[in-house]
């Protein structure tokens, strides 16, 4: 089997180096990479590319990567490429991305994709630029692909056999609120137990990620959501496996261009993604937000206040409407 590997980079720079004392959150991650895919895949017929794919990054993350990899026994095996290259395009999944300043890591992720379907690829993984997912791990998203035939695969770090290290506590307790939301807006897939759409430890096969791609519908990080909405529009039920994930926060993109204007894109995204997939979702939470969330600052007002209706709610309880109504939530933002 020929497997692709993906992960898109913003501001990598100082993940992609070794931790020394002027770099402390180093992590020496693409070295890393392709030592723990080597391990993986020693004496199997396991064949790998990684894909490395600068986001627009402003500090130089594409030719960073191709130093290191040039100096490694496996350079070869990756191919660096950039987003702001492949733009504009006339045609494919990326005609409908102005720039790579409009990209917020869908764009490259995809880019990768279509190079590593280009390339032969039977199955894509992605990943994080960052070591938060040791590659060793790979196996647990093969093996539904193999034996099952599983046209997708959901690393699931909310599983009870997951180990996850996470500082949870870095949101403020409205964080809650936006979960409910997000639950209610994303019916079609919370109800199927799928709670862990933004780990960034997944499969596609290669011929249902062709049918994802013709038609993306954000460049954003809501793609996760939309590819597993695509994905059930084909008739591919998700398969989910627990892995290990020990976050890398210092660094995050998600940190550094605010997490709220994540959350918000998270939530906008989904909205899109429901509206068009035409899947079941509570349209009356959907045009809450889009009526009342103008911009992240919006989240911003509400993300360190928890509703007294959400005060010990269980996290099975969340998206249940008659826990706090969408017109609740309404009267909840604008009151503060």
């Amino acid at each position: 089997m020929k497997i692709g590997i993906v992960f898109a980079m913003w501001g990598e720079h100082h993940r992609l180096l070794p931790r020394t004392g002027a770099n402390p959150h180093g992590e020496d991650s693409l070295r890393v990479k392709l030592e723990q895919l080597r391990w993986a895949t020693a004496d199997t017929r396991v064949d790998w590319k990684l894909y490395a794919v600068d986001d627009g990054c402003p500090h130089g993350s594409a030719d960073l990567a191709r130093a290191i990899a040039a100096g490694n026994p496996d350079g070869d095996r990756v191919a660096v490429l950039e987003l702001a290259r492949a733009l504009p395009a006339r045609e494919g999944p990326l005609a409908g991305l102005a720039s790579a300043a409009d990209s917020r890591k869908a764009g490259a992720i995809i880019l990768g994709c279509v190079t590593a379907l280009a390339d032969g690829a039977d199955a894509v993984i992605y990943t994080d630029a960052d070591a938060s997912v040791h590659l060793g791990q790979i196996g647990l998203l093969l093996r539904p692909w193999v034996d099952r035939g599983a046209g997708v695969v959901l690393g699931d770090r909310k599983h009870r056999d997951a180990v996850l290290v996470k500082q949870e506590a870095r949101w403020g307790e409205g964080i809650v609120l936006l979960r409910h939301m997000q639950r209610m807006i994303g019916r079609a897939i919370y109800a199927r137990g799928i709670h862990d759409t933004q780990a960034a430890f997944k499969l596609y096969s290669r011929g249902l990620l062709q049918e994802i791609l013709r038609r993306p519908t954000v460049f954003d990080f809501s793609f996760d959501s939309d590819w597993i909405l695509a994905s059930l529009a084909e008739g591919a039920e998700p398969v989910q496996v627990p892995f290990a994930f020990i976050d890398s926060a210092a660094e995050s993109a998600s940190i550094a261009q605010g997490p709220m204007t994540t959350r918000e894109a998270l939530l906008k995204g989904l909205v899109a993604a429901v509206r068009r997939h035409g899947v079941e979702h509570d349209e009356e939470m959907a045009l809450v937000l889009d009526e009342e969330v103008a911009s992240a600052a919006d989240l911003e007002r509400i993300i360190d206040c928890l509703p007294p209706a959400l005060a010990g709610a269980r996290a099975e309880q969340l998206g249940d409407r008659d826990l706090m109504s969408p017109a609740e939530i309404r009267e909840w933002i604008r009151s503060h």
